[in-house]
C-alpha cells in the first residue's frame, strides 16, 4: 500500500532518532526499554535505560536484585506498578523459563505488565514476528492519514485502528515498519504542530487534504483530574528519620514517605493545629517544631498533589509510630521516595539543615 511504501521510504531516506535500544535484538533489553518508555518521554527514559542496563545487564541480575534497590533506581520515573511488574516478570522468566525470554507473541503477552503493544514490539524487534505496534501514537498517525473520525480511546476505535495497523504491516520488515511508524509519529506527525509542510505523506493524507489535521485524532473521554493535599510530618529522633512504605492501592505504592495527614483542602499549619495532631494522633507533647516548609506541587497524569512538610523533633518514639522504620539521616539517599519528598530533602540539604 502507498502508506507502507512511503513510510518505509521515509525511514530509509531521512535521518531518524538515535536511541540506545534501536536495532537491539536482545529481548531482555527490548522489554526493559519498552517498560521504561510507557508513559515516559524518550529523553527521560534514556537515562533510566542506561542505569538499568548498567546495574542489571541481564535478566538474571534483575531477578536477583533486592526490591528496594530496584525501586531506588526507578525513583523519579513514576507509575511504580511498572517497576513491581518488572521485578516479578524477571523472576518468573528465570524460574519458569530458565532465564530464556519467551519467543512467541502469545507467551510474551502472558507476562505480567506486558500488553499487546509491548508484546508486539518485543515480538517484532527481537524475533522478527509480524505483529504491528498499536498505541495512541500509532492511532494518531493512522487517524490523520486515513481521515478516520472514530474515537481512538473507544473500544471500537481501538479495534479498528489495531486491525488497520496490522493490515498495513510489512511482514518482511516488521521491525523496521514498527520503528518507522513510532519515529514518524514522534518527529513528524506530532500531537501538536505536526510538520505537515515537509511531510512526505501529505499527498495522500486525508486530514491534510481536508484541513482537519489539528482536529484528529478524536478522543471521546476527557481525563478527570483530582487535587489532593498531602501534609507530611517529618519526624526525627536523634540522628534518625521515621519513614514508612506505602502499601495501599494508590499512587506511589512501594515507595517510602513520612507520617501523612491528607486533608481535603490546603491547610495553614500553625502551632495550635500541629499540637492538635501531635496530641490526638501521635499521643505526645514531648516534641519540638523544627520548621514548616513552603508548599510543593507534583502534577501526575490524573492528580495534582500539593505537599507541605512539618519537621518535628521527638524525644522518644511514641507507640503510634512503632511501625515506622528508623533511617539514619546519612542513609536517606538510599531510600526510594516520591518526587516531592525527594525535592524537599534536596532543598534541606542545600540549606545544610535536615530537620
Amino acid at each position: 500500500m502507498d502508506f507502507t511504501r512511503n513510510l518505509l521510504h521515509w525511514y530509509d531516506t531521512f535521518p531518524h532518532r538515535q536511541m540506545p535500544w534501536k536495532g537491539e535484538k536482545n529481548p531482555y533489553k527490548i522489554w526493559l526499554s519498552e517498560v521504561i518508555l510507557q508513559q515516559t518521554r524518550v529523553d527521560q527514559g534514556w537515562v533510566y535505560y542506561e542505569r538499568f542496563t548498567s546495574a542489571y545487564p541481564d535478566i538474571f541480575a534483575l531477578a536477583a536484585a533486592e526490591d528496594e534497590a530496584v525501586f531506588k533506581l526507578w525513583e523519579g520515573l513514576g507509575y511504580y506498578t511498572r517497576c513491581r511488574n518488572l521485578v516479578a516478570t524477571a523472576r518468573k522468566i528465570v524460574s519458569d523459563f530458565n532465564g530464556t525470554f519467551p519467543s512467541t507473541y502469545a507467551d510474551i503477552l502472558q507476562l505480567k505488565g506486558v500488553g499487546p503493544y509491548t508484546a508486539a514490539a518485543i515480538s517484532s524487534f527481537a524475533f522478527d514476528l509480524p505483529h504491528a505496534v498499536a498505541d495512541g501514537n500509532v492511532f494518531r498517525v493512522l487517524a490523520r492519514y486515513f481521515g478516520n473520525h472514530t474515537p481512538i480511546d473507544s473500544s471500537s476505535g481501538k479495534l479498528v485502528f489495531t486491525a488497520l495497523a496490522n493490515q498495513l504491516l510489512d511482514h518482511q520488515r516488521s521491525a523496521d515498519y514498527n520503528q518507522a511508524i513510532m519515529d514518524f509519529g514522534a518527529t513528524v506527525c506530532k500531537p501538536k504542530i505536526p510538520l505537515c509542510s515537509t511531510c512526505v505523506m501529505t499527498i495522500h493524507c486525508q486530514a491534510f487534504k481536508h484541513g482537519v489535521v489539528n482536529k484528529l485524532p478524536i478522543k471521546e473521554k476527557v481525563l478527570q483530574r483530582s487535587t489532593r493535599f498531602f501534609n507530611y510530618f517529618a519526624f526525627s529522633c536523634g540522628d534518625r528519620i521515621l519513614v514508612k512504605q506505602r502499601v495501599e492501592k494508590d499512587i506511589w505504592n512501594s515507595l517510602f514517605e513520612f507520617y501523612l495527614v491528607e486533608t481535603g483542602t490546603s491547610e495553614t499549619w500553625e502551632a495550635a493545629k500541629i499540637e492538635q495532631v501531635m496530641s490526638e494522633q501521635i499521643g505526645t507533647s514531648d516534641y519540638k517544631i523544627d520548621h514548616i516548609s513552603s508548599p510543593f506541587r507534583q502534577q501526575l497524569t490524573h492528580q495534582l498533589i500539593h505537599t507541605q512538610f512539618i519537621a518535628i523533633q521527638l524525644a522518644a518514639i511514641p507507640d503510634a509510630l512503632k511501625d515506622f522504620r528508623l533511617i539514619p539521616r546519612k542513609s536517606l539517599n538510599e531510600v526510594a521516595f516520591p518526587k516531592s519528598i525527594r525535592e524537599y530533602l534536596e532543598q534541606q540539604s542545600v540549606h545544610q539543615h535536615l530537620f
